[in-house]
């Protein structure tokens, strides 16, 4: 039996959070999901699966309106499973026995580390640098609201001058402080290994990648890619940061063909 099951639409780069930092403590991580489209027609509870068509009606009971990701569409989830999940959201993680919800991306990692930390210190080595490491996932956590508002707002067509510049501004304010952390030589954002700092990190901006593939869209609306070509001469070290980690080995099997396949994207 797995030490965490999460369940998720995938591919998803939040989710990797808690993968690459299993590989780093060795704890064992169960994924559920499929895309976000297939995932209207699954049972959303800690055993999730696809439902088959005759199940959709025999389980109407258990219809929910989706939310954020998903507004309007009709879903599928247990009493258990709003139990465990209470913001009824995915990522979802579970416990062992399935009675247990973690929810956020963040605090799903943060389990995996704590799990793990008798085999690798992801959480740092004392308070203090723990401390630290929070302080870099909250910042994250300002970061990634605007840019999910602007990378929904992409997908849904809905993008407009106002999204991307509070987007444009997040982006800004995160790069230039992660630019700052890295200044003085340093290979990690916290201590002198990678902690939690550097796996929320390199998520994060993957996810944020996305805004490659919708360039056209973005073109129609005469707005700017805001990760231009020259971002990473703006932000030289927080790039090549990310370059490292994309190839490190706990990170590259989750993290690599994803961003390359973006990359790909924005030199068409």
């Amino acid at each position: 039996m797995a030490d965490l099951r999460i369940f998720s639409y995938l591919p998803n780069p939040r989710v990797w959070k808690a993968t690459i930092a299993a590989r780093f403590c060795a704890v064992d991580v169960e994924i559920r999901g499929a895309s976000a489209k297939e995932l209207r027609d699954w049972l959303w509870d800690y055993d999730a699966r696809p439902l088959a068509e005759h199940e959709l009606q025999s389980l109407s009971s258990l219809a929910r309106t989706g939310r954020v990701g998903l507004t309007g569409a009709q879903l599928f989830k247990t009493d258990a499973f709003l139990e465990a999940q209470p913001f009824g959201n995915v990522p979802a993680a579970f416990g062992p026995d399935g009675t247990i919800g973690i929810f956020e991306s963040n605090s799903i990692m943060r389990a995996v580390a704590r799990l793990g930390e008798a085999t690798y210190p992801l959480y740092g080595h004392d308070a203090y640098e723990a401390s630290r490491i929070d302080s870099f996932l909250d910042v994250s956590l300002v970061f990634a609201r605007d840019a999910q508002i602007y990378l929904l707002a992409l997908s849904g067509g809905t993008v407009d001058v106002t999204i991307h510049g509070r987007a444009k501004e997040a982006f800004a304010i995160y790069a230039s402080g992660l630019e700052q952390a890295l200044s003085s030589r340093r290979e990690t954002l916290v201590g002198n290994g990678i902690t939690l700092a550097d796996i929320c990190f390199a998520a994060e901006l993957a996810l944020f990648m996305n805004e490659h593939a919708r360039a056209e869209q973005l073109k129609e609306r005469g707005l700017d890619r805001i990760l231009y070509p020259g971002v990473q001469d703006e932000y030289p070290l927080v790039f090549a940061h990310f370059a490292r980690l994309v190839d490190h080995e706990h990170f590259g099997p989750d993290l690599k063909p994803f961003v390359d396949k973006l990359l790909s994207k924005a030199a068409g």
